[in-house]
C-alpha cells in the first residue's frame, strides 16, 4: 500500500493531513489521487465511507486558487450530505483559507446571494444550484472542477434533469468526477455524454461482512413495534438506526418509543433543516440519544461512526436498498448487526431482497415480550417543506413548464354549471316566501331548472339525489 506522499500530494496537503489523524490512504483514494492530479475524468464505483471526499477534495484545494470566483462545484443528493462534504473540505483547505459554501434548500437564500461573490468551492443540492442559476445569482462559467457525489442516488430523487441542465451550463473544459455505489445505465449515458476518456475507478465494499450479522424477526401483524421496543430495551448497543419507509411511520415509531420512555430522535425529509442539523449532531454527540428513526435520507452519503445495530421496522423495496441501509453497521473492523422485523406486508420486499444471493439473512426465535399501547399517529403535513426531488412542482422556474399558477387553477376540461336556475344566495326561502322554495311545482314553473327538459316524478322533489342513493335509501 502506498503512502500520501507517494500518490504526489504536495507538502502543505500532507501537513494536514498529518494533523487530522490520516494516515494512510482508503483504496479509493489510493487508485483516484494520481489519476485526479493528473487531471483525468474519473468515475469511481465506491460506496459510503469509503473516503472519496479525501480523493477528490485534496486535489481540488491543491489547484483552485483563492478569491478567483467559484472554481469548483460538487453537487450532492441530500442537504447532510452536502453539509458534511462541504465540512471536510474546509478542515482539509485550512492550510489554504479557501472559502468554502454549502448550498441547498431550506435556508437563507439572500445569505448565500451575499456570500457567493466570495465563494471559491460550492457543495450544493441541485435544487438550490438551479434556483440560483434561473435567478441569475449563480455564475458557472469560471467552473474547473465538477464532481457528482452519490450519482446513484441523485437519479433516484428524480435529479436527473436538474443534473444535466446544470452541466451544460459548465465550461466543456473542465475537469469531471462522477462517484456512485452503483453504475446503472442512466450513469453510463450521463458519463459517455458529459466526460472526455473517464477512467473507472472501482473499489471492494468497505463493509466487512464477515462482521455482520443480517437476522430477522417474523411476527403477527400489529406486533411489530411492540416487539421492536422490547429489542431497543433489552440490546446491549452503541448508536442504533431505525429505517422506516414513510415519514409518518417515522413520526409515529419516535412519538411512541419516546412515550415508553426510549429515547429517540426522528430525522426525515419533512423536517425543517435547522431541525435535522440539530438532531444529527445530538446522535452523533456523547450526551445525546444513541437511537435514530430515520427514513433513507439517512442511508445514503452520510458517514456516522459507531453505529452497532440497523433495525428495519419497513423493508425497502430493493436489495441495493437494504445493502446501503445495512453498511452503516459492521464499519473500520468493528462488528455490526442488522435486524429485520417482518410482518405480511413486508413478505413481497423481503423476497426481492434474497433474490440477491450475496446476502445471508437468517430467522431467529420470536421472544417473548409484551404487547404496548400505540398511540395512533396525529394529522401532519407530510408534503416536506423546502424538500427537493422527485416530482416537486412547488418550484417556480421561470424557465420551465413546471410554473405554480398564483390565481385559481384552471378547470377548462370541465363542464360549464347550468346557471339558469336561481342562485342559492338568491332562493326564495331566504325571503321567507313560501310558495317560490326548492321541491315546489310551482316554483319551478315560474323558475325552471332546466330548460324545455322532461319534468321529474313530482314525488321526487327537495334535494336532487343521485340514483345510487335514491337506491340506498329505498333499500334502508
Amino acid at each position: 500500500m502506498k503512502t500520501f506522499e507517494e500518490l504526489g500530494l504536495n507538502e502543505k496537503i500532507l501537513g494536514t493531513l498529518l494533523n487530522l489523524g490520516i494516515k494512510i490512504p482508503s483504496e479509493i483514494q489510493e487508485k483516484a489521487i494520481p489519476l485526479v492530479l493528473a487531471g483525468r475524468d474519473v468515475i469511481g464505483g465506491s460506496a459510503t465511507g469509503s473516503g472519496k471526499t479525501l480523493a477528490f477534495a485534496s486535489v481540488i484545494i491543491e489547484k483552485v486558487q483563492k478569491n478567483k470566483g467559484v472554481q469548483a462545484l460538487v453537487l450532492t443528493p441530500t442537504r447532510e450530505l452536502a453539509d458534511q462534504v462541504a465540512n471536510s473540505i474546509w478542515k482539509l483547505s485550512e492550510h489554504k483559507d479557501l472559502n468554502i459554501l454549502p448550498i441547498y434548500g431550506g435556508t437563507n437564500m439572500g445569505t448565500q446571494i451575499r456570500e457567493i461573490p466570495r465563494t471559491d468551492i460550492i457543495v450544493g443540492t441541485p435544487g438550490r444550484i438551479l434556483d440560483h442559476l434561473q435567478g441569475g445569482t449563480l455564475d458557472l462559467r469560471g467552473i474547473k472542477f465538477l464532481v457528482l457525489d452519490e450519482v446513484d442516488r441523485m437519479f433516484d430523487m428524480g435529479f436527473q434533469k436538474d443534473v444535466e441542465k446544470i452541466i451544460n451550463v459548465c465550461p466543456k473544459k473542465r475537469q469531471t468526477m462522477l462517484f456512485s455505489a452503483t453504475v446503472s445505465s442512466e450513469i453510463d449515458y450521463l458519463a459517455e455524454k458529459h466526460t472526455q476518456d473517464a477512467i473507472n475507478v472501482s473499489v471492494k465494499s468497505h463493509i466487512d461482512h464477515s462482521q455482520l450479522k443480517q437476522v430477522y424477526y417474523n411476527v403477527l401483524d400489529g406486533l411489530k413495534f411492540s416487539l421492536l421496543a422490547h429489542l431497543l430495551r433489552k440490546e446491549e448497543s452503541d448508536l442504533v438506526m431505525v429505517f422506516c419507509g414513510t415519514r409518518r411511520n417515522v413520526d409515529f415509531v419516535a412519538d411512541n418509543l419516546n412515550s415508553l420512555g426510549i429515547k429517540v430522535k426522528a430525522i426525515h425529509g419533512g423536517m425543517v433543516q435547522n431541525k435535522r442539523n440539530r438532531v444529527l449532531k445530538e446522535f452523533n454527540s456523547t450526551k445525546g440519544v444513541n437511537v435514530l428513526v430515520c427514513t433513507d435520507v439517512a442511508a445514503r452519503g452520510l458517514d456516522i461512526p459507531g453505529v452497532s445495530h440497523v433495525y428495519n421496522y419497513d423493508l425497502p423495496k430493493t436489495s441495493v436498498d437494504y445493502i446501503h441501509r445495512i453498511g452503516r453497521t459492521a464499519r473500520a473492523g468493528r462488528d455490526g448487526i442488522a435486524i429485520n422485523v417482518l410482518c405480511s406486508k413486508d413478505y413481497e420486499n423481503f423476497g426481492n431482497i434474497l433474490k440477491d444471493e450475496n446476502l445471508k439473512i437468517v430467522e431467529v426465535p420470536t421472544p417473548w415480550f409484551e404487547k404496548v399501547k400505540m398511540n395512533l399517529p396525529t394529522k401532519r403535513d407530510y408534503r416536506g417543506r423546502g424538500n427537493r426531488g422527485g416530482n416537486n412542482f412547488s418550484r417556480l422556474r421561470r424557465n420551465d413548464s413546471f410554473r405554480r399558477s398564483d390565481g385559481p387553477r384552471n378547470n377548462s376540461d370541465r363542464k360549464p354549471r347550468n346557471n339558469d336556475g336561481p342562485r342559492r344566495n338568491d332562493s326564495p326561502r331566504r325571503e321567507n316566501n313560501s310558495e317560490k322554495s326548492y321541491g315546489n311545482r310551482r316554483g319551478r314553473q315560474d323558475n325552471p331548472r332546466r330548460s324545455d327538459g322532461p319534468r321529474r316524478d313530482i314525488k321526487k322533489r327537495g334535494r336532487n339525489f343521485s340514483r345510487g342513493n335514491n337506491q340506498r335509501s329505498r333499500r334502508r
